[in-house]
């Protein structure tokens, strides 16, 4: 593979969360991205592999596509992993890890075909460890075997900055499709009442201040022998930040949850355009300034067993909601669609479900109340 030669790229997507991700690559320039299932694909080379890590907000990991052949039996596995020109993609200096995972194919043992592939990255003299942090996803479906490598590493909802996190957070990837589907793109103020560890207000921040949200973080892919750090560094200053016009505001019932959403604003660098406050849903009121969007993930009752208090705590949210904060559009995450309609909302049709946590949740949404 030479360094621009245009190769498949595959963007993981939480599920449900497919056409927001897609939508959100067409718009950063990625033009021939299409949904298929389990995330988006396209087309491009290792900068644009780069760019995506960089630049995407709701991927969760980024797969190169970098080779694949017909197998039916182990040994023509072995014979064409081994012909394979490993050293294009990965260093002598730097271990890999090998996944197999075998679909409707000959070749029905992952642990045998994980054998032959690690034989052959060995016969290339690339170094194998359990531990290694660089993986080659290998996927044997209808005796295609498809070579793909991680080039996140960390999962990319770790965006880099944030340190303290409540139970059951909302992921960072997951806020910012929420905020997207919502209608969100940077220019109005954002309110989540039940802030947590502040994950929507700072996204929110981040969008409209246009900070990447791969900033700050490594990846794997600087450990590829692809990899040109010049061009990586050129890329990451191109950057087109700005001053957000209007606020971000989160509250809590909860002063440890304040203080977290606090310490990871200013830890993203956007504490000069968030506000946190502690307080209960019945003393939350409008922010000074323009009607905008309120963005909330109420706890669900999944984790707590008796959900009847939780019947209330909706109730209180809607009524608030609805008699003070005229104008503005309202977002809900929620897993249980009895707990939505207790806040007596206007909500259009939800979402379908998306996976969080074990769970399906939908986003309930209004037009301006």
């Amino acid at each position: 593979m030479t360094q621009n030669a245009p190769f498949e790229i595959f963007l993981v997507a939480t599920p449900g969360l497919e056409a927001p991700l897609c939508a959100e690559a067409q718009e950063a320039g990625f033009s021939d991205a299409q949904v298929i299932p389990g995330g988006v694909v396209m087309r491009g080379g290792w900068p644009q592999v780069w760019r995506a890590n960089l630049v995407l907000r709701g991927a969760t990991r980024i797969l190169a596509r970098i080779g694949e052949f017909r197998a039916f039996h182990l040994a023509q596995l072995d014979k064409r992993a081994t012909k394979f020109d490993w050293a294009a993609v990965l260093r002598k200096d730097v271990p890999v890890r090998v996944e197999v995972t075998c679909k409707r194919s000959k070749i029905y043992h992952a642990g045998a075909a994980t054998q032959r592939i690690e034989g052959a990255l060995k016969a290339a003299g690339i170094p194998l460890a359990e531990d290694a942090a660089l993986v080659i996803k290998t996927r044997i479906d209808d005796n295609l075997v498809t070579f793909s490598v991680d080039t996140s590493g960390q999962s990319l909802h770790k965006r880099g900055h944030k340190e303290a996190v409540n139970k059951a957070p909302m992921r960072e990837t997951m806020a910012a499709m929420f905020l997207r589907e919502c209608g969100f793109t940077g220019d109005e103020p954002v309110l989540d009442p039940m802030c947590g560890s502040g994950t929507f207000v700072i996204e929110a921040a981040e969008i409209a201040a246009g900070l990447y949200p791969g900033r700050t973080r490594s990846f794997a892919f600087e450990q590829l022998a692809s990899f040109d750090a010049q061009v990586w560094a050129d890329m990451k200053a191109k950057a087109q930040a700005r001053v957000p016009g209007v606020l971000f505001h989160g509250s809590d019932r909860d002063a440890g949850a304040v203080r977290m959403s606090q310490a990871n604003a200013d830890r993203a660098g956007v504490a000069d355009w968030t506000r946190f406050q502690m307080a209960p849903i019945s003393d939350i009121t409008p922010p000074d300034g323009p009607a905008g969007l309120i963005m909330v993930n109420p706890p669900y009752g999944a984790r707590i067993g008796n959900k009847k208090p939780l019947f209330g705590l909706y109730g209180s949210l809607g009524t608030v909601l609805k008699e003070r904060f005229k104008g503005w559009r309202v977002g809900i995450v929620t897993s249980d669609s009895g707990l939505a309609k207790a806040t007596a909302l206007p909500f259009l049709p939800p979402s379908q479900p998306i996976a969080h946590g074990g769970l399906k949740v939908r986003l309930f949404q209004t037009k301006p109340l």
